[in-house]
């Protein structure tokens, strides 16, 4: 067992005068060198003549723009998690059954104020019937999904009010370990709670391998509620929304995971564009170079993503990534295994042009590749409007037109008419061409509308009143 050596205290003798002197100077020292420092946070030089810095100034700033989530709804299905990776949305949403009504909390932060988005864990709203956004002013509002993604955990929500406050998206790809970092949010319902800390890592991966991951890891206490909220830098900006913590228990012990927030807006963006995340793919399938790999392959180099196949006509193929290349960089930045090059490129939509840094035989290449689109769709269809509850929405491959794959039975979209394999193509004989043009329009339109439809190539017309 290792035990702790503590070493007694060695007895000083101290001329009080002669301290107060030093301690003086020390302070005119410190003050003078604090000026010379960038303020991070507009942090005060002192109070009441005494030199005490604060997180406060910055936090007035940022608070307000984390909320609390209150959702309640049905358990479909079990949530499969790792017992050593808890996910924290707290003790009602951690063992669901199939059917069991559930109500939980979380939070999540507002990323633009005139639109009303708050961001968030997917797993938090995951299956909920009803979503309740609380400021900090404790004015609650009810919230509408627009979008999320399983896979990398993060959902969109849309509220309606006025006078919101947002929080600043940081470049998280500027990080550095032993950053500081504040973690904000509401742990076990207490209400909006703050810790701080630093960065721990970066990159780290391995919570859920079948999912897209590159977190943060930090040692800001982060516990159940926490799910959704914000991780800020002392300039009030956000780098991370928090999302898991390693835990025996299900509690804090100084390890805490958080979506880098480029990932985040990345993933963001093609929901609000799109009503979806179209996920770009590179093409290959591979494994983290190790010391053994770097060894026998004469790589010269220990970290980065060797290649082991190559799809035939994917984005890798296309631009001369070969099989036995090892990926080091993702637009410049350092990828240290192959599930954060995984993440990284799965967050980055389709039809994107990445620059891709290989070795290659010996020599360093860097190649221009134009991401293919995943063949998965996250659309809400009831976010885009509540008759399109019950059908399954995906954007036309052609970029012209919206496909319904499926419609549940006597859901809002059957009662209406939609069937599968209809193609919506227009609303009022105005053209649509994608999810995001059709929520678009129904945002501004009021009363009956006509979608224009297309079924088995012939065109008919549906009013909706």
């Amino acid at each position: 067992m290792l035990g702790l050596l503590f070493y007694p205290l060695k007895r000083v003798e101290i001329n009080m005068n002669k301290l107060s002197v030093l301690v003086k100077a020390a302070l005119i020292s410190s003050s003078i060198a604090l000026a010379n420092m960038p303020a991070y946070a507009n942090l005060p030089l002192e109070i009441n003549g005494q030199i005490m810095p604060s997180l406060a100034p910055m936090l007035e700033g940022v608070t307000p723009a984390v909320v609390l989530i209150s959702v309640k709804g049905t358990h479909k299905v079990q949530q499969q998690v790792p017992n050593a990776f808890k996910f924290f949305f707290g003790e009602p949403r951690q063992n669901p059954s199939q059917g069991r009504q559930f109500r939980g909390l979380g939070s999540g932060v507002i990323i633009d104020a005139k639109e009303g988005y708050v961001v968030t864990n997917n797993h938090v709203i995951d299956n909920a019937s009803e979503i309740l956004i609380t400021l900090k002013d404790g004015l609650q509002i009810e919230a509408k999904k627009i979008g999320s993604d399983e896979a990398s955990d993060i959902a969109l929500l849309q509220i309606n009010t006025k006078n919101l406050q947002e929080v600043k998206i940081s470049d998280s790809d500027t990080l550095r370990v032993g950053d500081f970092a504040v973690a904000i949010g509401s742990p076990f319902g207490l209400g909006q709670t703050v810790t701080s800390g630093i960065v721990s890592a970066l990159g780290r991966t391995g919570l859920n391998v079948e999912n897209y991951e590159d977190f943060i890891q930090t040692d800001a206490a982060i516990n159940s509620g926490n799910s959704g909220g914000a991780l800020v830098n002392l300039r009030g900006e956000l780098i991370g929304i928090n999302t898991a913590i390693l835990g025996p228990n299900g509690g804090n012990v100084g390890i805490g995971f958080a979506i880098p927030s480029n990932m985040v807006r990345n993933l963001v963006d093609q929901i609000i564009e799109f009503g979806e995340v179209r996920r770009g793919i590179l093409g290959v399938s591979g494994r983290s170079v190790n010391s053994e790999i770097a060894k026998a392959m004469e790589l010269g180099t220990s970290q980065g993503g060797f290649i082991e196949q190559v799809a035939p006509d994917s984005a890798a193929a296309e631009a001369g990534i070969k099989a036995g290349d090892v990926i080091t960089k993702v637009n410049g930045k350092l990828v240290r295994s192959f599930n954060e090059l995984r993440g990284k490129i799965g967050s980055i939509g389709a039809g994107k042009t990445v620059k891709i840094t290989v070795i290659s035989e010996g020599d360093e290449k860097t190649f221009n590749v134009t991401l293919k689109k995943s063949k998965t769709a996250n659309v809400e269809p009831s976010s885009i409007h509540p008759i399109f509850e019950g059908a399954e929405l995906e954007n036309n491959s052609s970029g012209q037109g919206i496909n319904i794959n499926s419609v549940a039975e006597n859901s809002p979209a059957a009662i209406l008419g939609l069937r599968a394999d209809d193609v919506i193509t227009g609303v009022n004989r105005q053209r649509i061409n994608n999810v995001a043009e059709l929520r678009s329009f129904l945002k501004e339109h009021k009363g009956v509308f006509a979608l224009n439809i297309n079924r088995n190539g012939s065109n008919l017309y549906m009013m909706v009143r």
